[in-house]
């Protein structure tokens, strides 16, 4: 799949939009990065993510592709003979990276933000 019109809609400083870019490097993928500045969100975000109205975005050929896990999914499966694969091919171990994947997302996460915001969570 060629790589032209590929785009990032993120900030620097997030951690989702950090995982899309890692999986854009890995296949090496060339893209524009289109950064976001937390508090102001630009017309082609909301466009592009009415449902949810957050980053990344990911548009390839002017096509949105929506949170950070499914983005890295897609671009896995859309530039499969590019780079190695980021997810493993036995079915099995993909749903095992896809647990851990998920439950740091739920978990680490949550627990990092609560921590950076509250002084005595511990």
């Amino acid at each position: 799949m060629a790589t032209e019109d590929v785009k990032l809609i993120g900030s620097w400083a997030s951690v989702y939009v950090m995982r899309a870019r890692i999986a854009l490097h890995l296949k090496s993928i060339s893209y524009e990065f289109l950064q976001e500045t937390y508090g102001s969100k630009s017309e082609l975000l909301l466009k592009s993510n009415p449902v949810h109205k957050k980053m990344p975005v990911l548009i390839h050929a002017d096509k949105p592709v929506c949170e950070s896990n499914i983005i890295v999914h897609y671009i896995d499966e859309a530039w499969n003979s590019s780079g190695p694969s980021i997810l493993p091919s036995h079915p099995y171990d993909r749903a095992i990276a896809r647990f851990w994947a998920a439950y740091i997302d739920d978990q680490v996460h949550r627990l990092f933000f609560t921590c950076s915001f509250h002084f005595d969570c511990m």
